[in-house]
């Protein structure tokens, strides 16, 4: 860019990032193998947990982009790239769930044939829940989040190159169309891979509540990574205070609508009384599970809520970045507060496994790799964007 203020010199991320990336998802990988080879249903339920995780944050990204483009935002234009990077895992997601493809039967009662002979409810759920509709609902949705990711990224990249300002024309469209697709799209997953299973158990709400912690997640990340970032001087010297207040805002109304969503569909179930509705918190109230419970509530409302509420925490970058850790831990958790009950009801005890660690180790492992590795082939920042002057030039 002609403008001195704008210059963007870009700069490599030391070595042993890629390193630590590409370590972590190895010794992840090799001992999920292990674990696959030892137990491989408890293995399935620890890789659903952390693909899940993976998927949240890369997805939740995306989404990131689009509501960017789509509402025009300013401020947001310098962090955009960010997102991009952290959403470059989306087309391997093809690649991670075939693991889950053959492991259907550890997971989902649905897919065991002669129980759903003989259960009249899982007959009824048929027409939706089986294996060959299955793979076809997932297979599809995946591969049309690398479609977008595959055609909003490129333009964002070329524009880098061109300058073109239709480019960016193009990915409003693109955005626009990609919202609601990605609210259908991962309801059906939230139903497909959370909510199935427990096949009996439904809520209407169960989509949403996913989607508000993906978004939470996602937008964490990109916090944590702003914050690290700002502080090694990556960034330009524009982004001020400013833009953080901005980031933090926009975390602290996502934890706000997480909360009112999990409240939501726990008042709701709680108020009907219906024992095919109440059972599935009852399993989640027994045992060790019962304090993960009010751990939630505590973690992942509370603690976030009380830490962004006041302006000067909103720009304080070592808050910021811890409650982005803190956020990111607490979704991990959430994850596994939600699938981990449906394997075993006796208690926490009987769920904890060195398998989660493995498994999530290589999930953080491949968003540290994938992260590195576009750092070092694009600009941290659309340089060629014809917002981000008014985005540097931001001052609330």
């Amino acid at each position: 860019m002609t403008n001195n203020d704008s210059v963007y010199i870009k700069k490599s991320l030391p070595k042993n990032i890629g390193k630590l990336g590409l370590i972590l998802f190895v010794l992840g990988a090799v001992t999920g193998a292990f674990g696959y080879i030892t137990d491989p249903s408890r293995a399935s339920f620890s890789y659903l947990t952390s693909f899940l995780f993976l998927l949240s944050i890369s997805v939740g990204s995306l989404l990131l982009v689009a509501i960017e483009y789509a509402a025009s935002a300013v401020w947001s234009t310098p962090f955009r790239r960010m997102s991009e990077f952290l959403a470059s895992s989306i087309p391997l997601l093809l690649l991670f769930v075939i693991p889950l493809f053959f492991s259907l039967q550890n997971l989902f009662v649905w897919s065991h044939t002669d129980i759903v002979a003989n259960d009249h409810m899982l007959q009824a759920k048929s027409v939706f829940l089986n294996t060959p509709f299955f793979y076809v609902r997932v297979i599809v949705i995946l591969v049309i989040w690398s479609l977008f990711y595959y055609y909003i990224i490129k333009n964002s990249r070329q524009q880098d190159i061109s300058g073109e300002q239709i480019l960016t024309k193009n990915n409003i469209k693109l955005s626009v169309i990609f919202i609601p697709v990605f609210a259908i799209s991962l309801t059906l997953q939230a139903v497909d891979w959370i909510m199935s299973l427990e096949a009996k158990w439904f809520s209407t709400m169960f989509g949403v509540y996913l989607f508000a912690g993906v978004t939470c997640s996602a937008l964490a990340a990109l916090a944590f990574i702003a914050v690290t970032l700002k502080e090694k001087g990556y960034f330009h010297s524009k982004i001020s205070k400013d833009h953080f207040y901005s980031l933090g805002t926009l975390m602290f109304v996502f934890i706000c609508f997480w909360g009112y969503i999990a409240f939501s569909q726990y008042m709701l179930i709680w108020y009907g009384n219906l024992p095919e509705e109440t059972f599935w918190f009852m399993q989640r109230w027994e045992g060790g599970w019962k304090f993960v419970s009010l751990f939630i509530i505590f973690g992942h409302f509370i603690v976030p809520f009380a830490t962004l509420l006041s302006h000067p925490s909103k720009t304080n970058l070592k808050k910021l970045k811890f409650i982005s850790i803190w956020i990111l831990a607490m979704h991990f958790i959430d994850l596994y507060w939600l699938i981990m009950p449906s394997m075993h009801s006796s208690g926490l005890h009987y769920s904890f496994s060195w398998m989660d660690i493995s498994f999530l180790a290589a999930s953080v492992g491949i968003i540290i790799f994938m992260f590195n590795k576009m750092f070092e082939r694009y600009n941290l920042i659309p340089v060629k964007d014809p917002k981000l002057q008014r985005g540097l030039d931001f001052h609330l």
